[in-house]
């Protein structure tokens, strides 16, 4: 009786927790909020503050950058170093001797995944940042942060994307369900298909220089993103080709237009 009791409990929770997945309903406004939302508040980029921000604010995604310490440590920080700091080469401990503006500490890639978590508008953009001292320590980042992903169970949550298009190929590799889109555009589209990849995330520069790729990449499927889009002409160029998501420090400028 005991038994047959646990095992209907079990059935319901699973049943419950699938339903709650199914039910999660990201935003589709294209906006993606570069280093989360940061400039008109003010917060400090990829801080917590910043991510709360782009929350707040309904945007589709917020972008995040990622290096991995010294010691292991995955960290979200845009620049190779953190208040002089040269993060590959400092410990975590180290770094948190300098706090960001606002006061936070430098957050850990996890945190900032767990506050991305606690609501299900606002997707987050893990940028994997292409190491400074070797290949295969980007390989070690790469390898880290998709363990972390899965260990949080935040797949849900989660695209990536990179420069360094081995990176990308290693988060495939781990997990080929994953959603990565390259960044550098120096690929094309069939060439990010045939990898695997869910799209391709190129400079405005690029995308203005190769339109053609917009419509390609839409026909075989991929998704198109261009950043960082900041002058309002881009905006609503981009916004005329139909493009899924735009990379912006100004979220509020491209939500204008869009509504």
């Amino acid at each position: 009786m005991i038994q047959k009791i646990l095992l209907t409990f079990l059935v319901t929770a699973v049943s419950l927790l699938h339903s709650q997945a199914q039910n999660m309903k990201f935003h589709t406004n294209k906006v993606i909020a570069h280093r989360g939302a940061w400039k008109a508040a003010p917060h400090p980029q990829n801080s917590l503050a910043s991510l709360q921000q782009a929350i707040d604010m309904g945007c589709e995604g917020s972008e995040f950058d990622v290096w991995m310490t010294a010691d292991g440590i995955l960290v979200a920080n845009h620049d190779a170093d953190h208040e002089g700091m040269m993060i590959e080469e400092a410990t975590y401990a180290e770094l948190l001797q300098k706090p960001l503006p606002n006061g936070e500490k430098l957050p850990t890639a996890e945190a900032y995944i767990k506050k991305g978590m606690t609501q299900h508008g606002t997707k987050l953009i893990f940028e994997i940042k292409p190491s400074q001292i070797s290949k295969e320590r980007g390989q070690e980042l790469a390898t880290k942060s998709v363990e972390l992903v899965k260990k949080l169970k935040a797949e849900r949550w989660i695209d990536y994307i990179t420069f360094d298009y081995d990176i990308g190929l290693k988060v495939l590799e781990l997990d080929p369900e994953a959603n990565v889109a390259y960044l550098t555009g120096d690929k094309t589209p069939q060439e990010l298909k045939d990898d695997g990849f869910f799209g391709f995330d190129y400079n405005i520069r690029t995308v203005k220089e190769n339109p053609q790729w917009i419509e390609e990449a839409h026909t075989l499927g991929l998704t198109v993103n261009a950043w960082t889009v900041n002058q309002e002409e881009d905006m609503r160029w981009l916004l005329e080709k139909k493009v899924d998501f735009i990379t912006t420090d100004e979220p509020e400028i491209l939500f204008s237009l869009i509504k």
